[in-house]
């Protein structure tokens, strides 16, 4: 069989395809989660909200690092903050964002633990 034996056509195929703004913004979110720090910082807000102070007890890193990784994910549009009087709780953006880290955490394990997928 031969590629061009399949029935889609290259224009049926360029019409699913997201505009740019789209790739764009999806690329920057994956890239934010390809970071073993920022992974486990949206691990523990797709649980719910935490303060910096409880996010740095939970890693292990230095304030200031878990500070700036908070700052990409925000401006990213994974995590979003909100004010308690002085604290600010991060957690991560609604249920797109929380499917996203889950279902990547599961894909993990069943790779580590020689699961096989999910049809």
């Amino acid at each position: 069989m031969y590629a061009r034996d399949n029935g889609a056509g290259a224009s049926d195929l360029q019409q699913r395809l997201y505009a740019d703004g789209h790739i764009e913004a999806a690329t920057e979110m994956l890239r934010m989660l390809a970071d073993g720090t920022r992974l486990r910082l949206m691990w523990l807000l797709v649980g719910g909200e935490h303060d910096v102070t409880a996010l740095v007890a939970a890693l292990g890193v230095a304030r200031p690092a878990v500070s700036q990784h908070l700052g990409k994910l925000r401006l990213a549009g994974l995590v979003v903050v909100r004010r308690d009087g002085r604290r600010a709780l991060y957690s991560a953006r609604g249920g797109h964002v929380r499917r996203l880290v889950n279902e990547v955490m599961q894909a993990a394990s069943h790779r580590v633990g020689g699961i096989p997928d999910h049809d």
